[in-house]
């Protein structure tokens, strides 16, 4: 099968750790190098934000990505995207008008909606993952919300309009149906992990002595790192790591950073938060193995890739119990889910792991099994590809 997959900020081939490159840019990655393996030839279109890159680049894993001309050639914040999605469009119709795919797959609501303007006069099934909802960030945000106005109604249209739709948790289905989008197009299929990168043999990060918790991602209000630092106070003797910044340049220009330095601070905690600054994908396993915990305290998340990884290599997870990480995380199994998490919540949720380290092997163990049993790409990929497949039909 030709596919052709959107990803209009989020590139596969991106430095990490910027404020729109996260969860988005590793599925985009992963699947593509997952369907290519698979014998399909995959295409990535993704817009153009440096003037130095090619039109078109080869990734080691096989997969094509294409650069395409829409706005300047330089970074953009993805809220003020919409402006040049008409662009983006008719690039994407000539390009297909010239190589037809067999269908078209967008990531996030922008893609899809360049994706259903370019495939408007063509034979072209467009199936589209959202990847985060509207109504959801505006209901954890509100006023804080940057999203153009009309992107839940033109959710809405998308959602409609499309053959099919990819929800990558069950928590998004509902969110779905009150959008009314129909049920019939709905498939549920989660993130993946790489089981061969992450794992747990190999070597751990340096520790200091004391017990250790990580948590890892972008540094952006709504992860609720804050909630984790917080939490310290209830667990003497304990350090937390906190894994993320800016891609270019020191932690300490980052302004989240900066808020979160003060956060600890005033919690008394500051000697035991370390924050390295982002820390590479090769990485970030002997980091998790490092930890006798990684902690993930978003206000939502519909991904949850960082606690797939920690399960992964075998360490256990303290999660919110929101969005995507409800499924991942198998509750008093791989880890916690904290339905409020509040700092004392998730300080009661951490202590077991941190005092008992045979209840830490075991439970991360059992995440490594269900990482291996519901989650690696290989997996994800065939089952995107019977969705791709009733989407066309």
């Amino acid at each position: 099968m030709k596919i052709a997959m959107v990803s209009e900020h989020a590139s596969p081939i991106a430095d990490m750790g910027g404020e729109d490159a996260g969860g988005q840019n590793v599925h985009v990655a992963q699947l593509a190098a997952a369907l290519t393996r698979q014998g399909h030839r995959v295409s990535v279109y993704t817009r153009r934000d440096r003037p130095d890159l090619a039109e078109r680049v080869e990734a080691p894993e096989g997969y094509e990505v294409v650069h395409v001309e829409a706005g300047p050639a330089g970074r953009v914040p993805k809220d003020h995207l919409l402006p040049h999605m008409g662009a983006f469009a008719e690039r994407l119709r000539a390009l297909w008008d010239a190589e037809p795919p067999d269908i078209a797959h967008a990531h996030f609501w922008m893609s899809g909606l360049a994706s259903l303007w370019a495939a408007d006069e063509a034979d072209l099934p467009v199936v589209q993952t959202y990847h985060a909802l509207g109504t959801v960030k505006r209901r954890h945000q509100g006023e804080a919300d940057t999203s153009p106005p009309s992107r839940l109604q033109l959710e809405r249209d998308i959602g409609a309009r499309c053959a099919g739709v990819i929800a990558t948790c069950r928590d998004e289905v509902d969110e779905l149906a009150a959008m009314d989008v129909d049920g019939d197009k709905v498939e549920v299929i989660p993130c993946g992990v790489d089981l061969e990168h992450f794992n747990p043999d190999g070597p751990a990060g340096d520790r200091t002595g004391r017990r250790r918790v990580v948590t890892a991602g972008r540094l952006v209000p709504r992860k609720g790192v804050d909630t984790a630092i917080k939490a310290l106070r209830d667990l003497r003797g304990t350090e937390l790591v906190v894994a993320g910044g800016p891609a270019e340049g020191p932690v300490e220009g980052d302004p989240e950073a900066r808020r979160l330095r003060r956060v600890a601070e005033e919690a008394g905690v500051a000697d035991r938060v370390l924050m390295p600054g982002r820390v590479p994908h090769e990485a970030m396993p002997a980091q998790f193995r490092s930890a006798d915990a990684v902690v993930c305290t978003p206000w939502y998340e519909p991904f949850g890739i960082v606690p797939l990884e920690a399960m992964a290599c075998g360490v256990p997870v303290v999660a919110s119990a929101v969005g995507g990480m409800i499924d991942s995380v198998e509750d008093g199994v791989t880890g916690t889910l904290v339905p409020d998490p509040s700092p004392e919540a998730v300080a009661e949720a951490l202590r077991p792991y941190l005092e008992d380290a045979e209840l830490g092997r075991r439970t991360g163990q059992a995440g490594r099994e269900r990482a291996c049993a519901l989650y690696s790409w290989d997996a994800i990929a065939a089952e995107t590809i019977k969705a791709y497949e009733l989407a066309a039909s």
